[in-house]
């Protein structure tokens, strides 16, 4: 958690902003972190970062300056150059729970200096939950979006339905409540064309309750609910074809092609979810395969996915059981070969 101390600090960069520009992570917790900002100051941008988590010079110190920022958060990006950090004119506040990294001339709030992972909304909610109450709906779809069951989910759980009393667990949450629909509606909104990731993260700064998404009640929350069927035809035609390559090798390996559409965070944990094993789902693209890897609890992927890149042309990591990778075709079979070594399997 944020010390008292990091959450004043935090609380005051927020308010002392006229034009701040918002960098997330395109995934449930990214855009739950910069929702909950938002609708605390009221004012600024939001810019996902689709494909590889980075912040570049090159792609957004640019959109910085064109925006007009006075002050830039970076919120759940795991890698932020410093030639970024140079090249802007305003301050930079990082907040993010993946690995530490040494940079100067930002303030940097990341509780893994204390050995404590946490999902980056459970700290912005810490900041904002005070002032923003009718929010906390927000907050528990991005920390259930990244395989965390918080301490608020209980107070939410007293007050909604979404989230039934009787579950206690983020599988459970994810894969059999009403706040999974509503994680994958956030997650299927990100997918596509950066014009209409905007347009539905612009109409998601603007809806105050879940159930006008659930229910359709409003046209705005009907066109979040057409992406996430339209996304989610594909989605359950692709993991009904994933579940059919199931046999007993402890390692499940699922690969597909498509230029336009991401699947494989949310193919990953579901399939982990309903098979329990080490999953890897690849989508090729170009002369690389993307993938996204899971892991049952006890099972450290991030370090098994370390040493098997050893040699490798391609680059990864994550968290202990859900890391991300990059890898050359060329390669694949023997990054493959690597990491069962590695896991013993």
């Amino acid at each position: 958690m944020l010390t008292l101390q990091e959450v004043a600090k935090l609380k005051e960069e927020l308010t002392n902003c006229q034009r701040p520009l918002f960098i997330f992570h395109d995934d449930p917790d990214g855009l739950a972190s910069f929702l909950l900002c938002y609708r605390f100051v009221k004012e600024g941008r939001g810019l996902p970062i689709k494909a590889y988590p980075r912040v570049t010079a090159e792609t957004y110190a640019r959109k910085v300056e064109e925006y007009g920022a006075d002050k830039v958060f970076i919120l759940d990006v795991a890698m932020v150059e410093q030639e970024f950090i140079d090249a802007v004119k305003v301050p930079v506040i990082w907040i993010d729970h993946h690995s530490v990294l040494e940079r100067d001339r930002v303030k940097y709030f990341n509780p893994q200096k204390r050995g404590i992972n946490i999902p980056t909304p459970v700290m912005i909610w810490q900041i904002v939950g005070e002032e923003r109450p009718q929010d906390l709906w927000i907050a528990v779809i991005g920390s259930i979006g990244d395989w965390y069951f918080p301490d608020f989910a209980i107070q939410f759980q007293q007050a909604s339905e979404l989230l039934p009393k009787t579950c206690t667990s983020v599988q459970d949450a994810l894969f059999n409540t009403q706040i999974g629909t509503l994680v994958k509606v956030f997650s299927f909104n990100l997918k596509g064309s950066m014009a209409d990731v905007i347009k539905s993260v612009k109409i998601l700064t603007r809806i105050d309750d879940p159930y006008d998404i659930l229910e359709q009640r409003t046209p705005q929350a009907r066109i979040l609910w057409k992406k996430y069927q339209e996304v989610n035809k594909e989605y359950e035609e692709m993991l009904a074809n994933a579940l059919k390559h199931d046999s007993d090798d402890k390692l499940f390996v699922y690969t597909y092609e498509d230029d336009k559409l991401s699947l494989t965070k949310d193919l990953s944990n579901e399939l982990l979810y309903k098979l329990n094993k080490v999953i890897i789902v690849g989508r090729e693209r170009s002369d690389e395969v993307r993938c996204s890897l899971r892991a049952p609890a006890k099972i450290n992927i991030a370090k098994a996915l370390e040493r098997a890149l050893i040699g490798i042309e391609g680059y990864g990591g994550g968290h202990e059981q859900a890391c991300g990778a990059a890898i050359k075709k060329h390669d694949f079979k023997q990054f493959l070969e690597n990491l069962r070594k590695e896991l013993k399997l």
